[in-house]
């Protein structure tokens, strides 16, 4: 034991020692020193470049030979056929669309597409949605400005997560916000909401403050309902029902229909949620 501190000791006043010699540059993932670019279906060899005989040649004409560059370029050039499907522009965003608290246009638009889809999904068996929300965890990717991909919506919402409707009263469906006020701002539709030193101050639903005694309507995903990210959503439920269908095979045919219409990829901010200072 006495011999392993030692060694451990040594080890780490030897770390210290060299730090100096290290260091640290950040930089962009913009392809500034090989060229490299995003492919589309078609371009692989011009935007990744090509391998030959173990020589990787970068769209800059850079040269790599030796080391692992090469084979890490071979086996990203081997991929792209099977990626081909994803390189299919979906919609034109005129400006990015980037997450940031405590309220912002993606998740703005992923949690009202999911309001809406869950409403017409149980409209039909005569239940409402009042409100909406979704875990901006479950977000992975920001929408680039120009063409977007299949593939950056397929990496934006990655997960088998379903859409579900519960009923909740007005007294659980605070305990939410009061959950979420303490423990991070999640992604809201339908309510707006008012944070103060990570406490909740107001709660309203359609304009209206929280009733604790009358039923509320939520759309939420599955994940969310029985431990995800600490929620447990079905708790006290007073109506269920869980869907087939994916957020992400939802929002996808969102924006293909939006699309479709000649509509641009863009969404806005209304003061939803506000963080008190």
């Amino acid at each position: 034991m006495v011999k392993a501190k030692i060694i451990l000791v040594a080890g780490l006043a030897l770390l210290c020692s060299c730090s100096h010699c290290f260091k640290w540059e950040k930089f962009d993932i913009d392809g500034h020193r090989t060229g490299v670019g995003v492919p589309t279906a078609t371009n692989a060899a011009e935007v990744i470049g090509v391998v030959e005989d173990g020589v990787y040649t970068a769209p800059n004409g850079k040269v790599f030979e030796g080391g692992s560059t090469p084979e890490v370029a071979r086996l990203l050039l081997e991929v792209q056929p099977a990626m081909a499907r994803l390189k299919e522009v979906v919609a034109y965003a005129p400006e990015p669309m980037i997450k940031h608290k405590p309220e912002d246009p993606l998740c703005n638009f992923i949690v009202d597409r999911l309001f809406a889809d869950v409403s017409a999904l149980v409209a039909p068996s005569g239940r409402k949605v009042d409100v909406a929300f979704t875990n901006r965890g479950g977000i992975r990717q920001d929408i680039p400005q120009g063409e977007v991909l299949l593939d950056d919506i397929v990496s934006m919402l990655p997960f088998a997560n379903y859409l579900c409707y519960v009923q909740l009263e007005g007294r659980d469906l605070r305990g939410i916000f009061e959950y979420m006020a303490e423990n991070g701002i999640q992604a809201v539709s339908g309510a707006r909401i008012v944070i103060k030193d990570k406490k909740l101050v107001s709660a309203e639903v359609g304009g209206r403050p929280i009733d604790d005694d009358k039923l509320y309507g939520v759309a939420t995903i599955d994940f969310l309902l029985d431990g995800g990210d600490g929620y447990k959503i079905a708790r006290n439920a007073k109506d269920y029902v869980l869907s087939d269908v994916k957020i992400g095979d939802a929002i996808l045919a969102d924006i293909r229909k939006m699309t479709a219409e000649g509509q641009e990829l863009k969404y806005f901010t209304d003061g939803r949620i506000v963080r008190e200072k």
